[in-house]
């Protein structure tokens, strides 16, 4: 089936989504860093994480609800450990703030070999995946995870929404073995809430073990859908505890509070958590045949898609496409919707509206 995507000049996106930002309060540097991050996401083909969701969020539980805060300072906090920080990032937006803290993870790690930033009181930085791969793509091996907004998953074996869709990413320098960075991006949920709302509007049926009804019963049928399900049963519980727990030991919120309203003296936030780690951190120095550590990772990776695998992908292999497409293209793909929703955010700040009839477009 073919698709029609309009194709938009990096430099115009930017414009308008650092625009958008500004309308909202925010500095001169959150505007850029959250554009900065959008262009990423529509660079290689995050959809779910692009400007228009980004820009969404912000008004449902961001600038919109009082949830996050324009203008605010991270504060440093005392650690005793020479390669950690703490961080208080006093509910800024999530994007600069996921940023600056993977930057101070690689310059600790280039010190120490391994870094690591703990950040408490932070609004959602979207897509986890793209801060890994930013530092995969400068030579390092990254790993963020951070505790959602919503409590939208049951437990396994339970009823009742405790848990967020925690997601987890990694990444690894393979440029020079692949061709890109390998990265391990998932949500731990089976599906998205907004994929509920998807297939209620075209009238499909739910996935089999993707979300429960109000009673906490398994259902397919998108309409009775209240709460989630981890994926892969209980071994997506676990992984999904681990966000819970890692923030739970920064000083996370309790999690059915986030996004609610409060009680007295408790908090609602969020928090990330960033490690880098430099390869030669690891390097034994024991390689078979003599291999340094780039050739034996290529002969490992060799090895794994070899034997007949040769229809198998790496992680990071869709989006390492999508933004050879943008490349190709010259510019950023959106759909006809896109650019109607664009359309809207251009006129709440005042800036200047794509149109379609003016686009170039790619049949794909």
């Amino acid at each position: 089936m073919t698709e029609t995507w309009y194709v938009v000049d990096p430099a115009d996106h930017h414009a308008l989504v650092k625009a958008a930002y500004g309308h909202r309060g925010y500095t001169e540097d959150e505007s850029e860093a959250a554009a900065r991050f959008c262009d990423m996401a529509s660079t290689y083909g995050i959809r779910t994480h692009n400007a228009i969701k980004a820009l969404h969020l912000d008004h449902l539980f961001g600038s919109g609800s009082g949830g996050c805060v324009p203008g605010a300072e991270v504060e440093k906090r005392p650690s005793r450990f020479e390669a950690s920080e703490i961080w208080d990032a006093q509910n800024k937006l999530g994007q600069p703030v996921a940023f600056d803290a993977m930057e101070r993870c690689m310059v600790l790690a280039d010190k120490y070999g391994i870094g690591q930033v703990s950040v408490d009181n932070c609004f959602h930085y979207l897509w986890g995946g793209g801060y890994v791969m930013d530092a995969a793509l400068k030579g390092y091996i990254a790993y963020t995870n951070c505790t959602s907004a919503l409590a939208e998953v049951v437990p396994f074996g339970g009823k009742f929404p405790t848990l967020g869709t925690n997601p987890h990413s990694w990444a690894f320098p393979t440029r020079d073995a692949i061709g890109f960075p390998v990265v391990i991006d998932w949500a731990t949920s089976m599906v998205a809430m907004g994929r509920v709302q998807q297939f209620k509007r075209e009238g499909k049926a739910l996935p089999e073990g993707a979300a429960v009804d109000a009673d906490g019963v398994p259902t397919t049928n998108p309409d009775e859908a209240v709460s989630l399900l981890p994926f892969g049963a209980h071994k997506g519980y676990g992984l999904m505890l681990i966000d819970e727990l890692v923030g739970a030991f920064i000083g996370g919120s309790l999690p059915t509070l986030r996004g609610r309203p409060k009680p007295a003296g408790e908090k609602s936030s969020a928090n990330f958590y960033f490690q880098v780690i430099h390869p030669e951190a690891l390097d034994a120095g024991l390689f078979a045949k003599g291999r340094t550590q780039t050739e034996n990772v290529k002969a490992v990776m060799d090895d794994i898609m070899g034997h007949g695998n040769d229809n198998a992908n790496w992680p990071g292999e869709i989006e390492a496409d999508a933004a050879r497409l943008s490349r190709e293209a010259g510019g950023l793909l959106f759909t006809a919707a896109e650019i109607d929703s664009f359309a809207e955010i251009a006129g709440e700040c005042g800036h200047p509206a794509w149109d379609t009839d003016s686009l170039p477009k790619l049949e794909t």
